[in-house]
């Protein structure tokens, strides 16, 4: 992970196939500093245990019985937009993809992959982090379309500076190298950028951005 390490933290799942979740609950209970919650078996129970527990990162399937994994994460966000949502899917369709990070999902990790990456996935997220590769973004950001909700007009250059370092994939830290600045301080631009923005993650800010026009989209390599 590229940025600072969070101290402990909890995680809940929300998956509806009980092997697969309990499989991820055993693999990060082994993790110092990570504490696994529960598992929510739908959407509803995803909303009442995210009240209750005050998870820091959300593990949210796609495809669950009640509703898709899109409409939990902004209700989960509009509850909470403390909480970081990491979507687990299946499906790398591009429509998923966008309307999650819409949503707010901090990023996504493919079903196949999840257990290998998903402890790093879960502390990345904690810290804030997107999780998702340049290439990735490169290619779904072109493919938003433009909007007029008039915000962003407050962003100061350097914030513009640091959406569009953003819109690369580029972690905190990385950033902070590349301007001579401490992640503390990218941090708090971020936070900023965010509430300007009226975004829940790093993702929807770079969305908003671009179909606002307020940065460029990168080009796909």
């Amino acid at each position: 992970m590229d940025d600072a390490p969070v101290a402990g933290f909890g995680v809940l799942i929300v998956d509806d196939h009980q092997l697969f979740a309990d499989g991820l609950a055993r693999l990060l209970a082994d993790e110092d500093g990570i504490s696994v919650l529960g598992v929510a078996t739908s959407g509803a129970q995803a909303l009442v245990r995210v009240a209750a527990l005050r998870p820091r990162v959300v593990l949210v399937d796609y495809s669950m019985p009640d509703q898709d994994g899109v409409a939990i994460t902004a209700q989960i966000k509009a509850q909470d937009p403390a909480v970081m949502v990491v979507m687990v899917t299946g499906s790398a369709d591009d429509r998923v993809l966008l309307a999650a990070i819409e949503a707010g999902c901090s990023g996504f990790l493919t079903k196949d992959r999840a257990p290998a990456e998903v402890i790093g996935a879960v502390r990345a997220a904690a810290a804030g982090e997107a999780l998702i590769s340049p290439a990735m973004l490169a290619r779904l950001l072109p493919k938003l379309s433009p909007t007029h909700r008039a915000v962003g007009a407050d962003l100061s250059d350097r914030e513009r500076e640091i959406l569009g370092l953003l819109s690369r994939g580029w972690t905190n830290r990385v950033i902070g190298e590349h301007l001579h600045l401490s992640v503390n301080t990218i941090r708090n631009y971020v936070q900023s950028i965010l509430n300007k923005l009226d975004s829940h993650s790093k993702l929807a800010a770079v969305s908003t951005a671009v179909r606002e026009g307020i940065i460029n989209h990168p080009t796909a390599a």
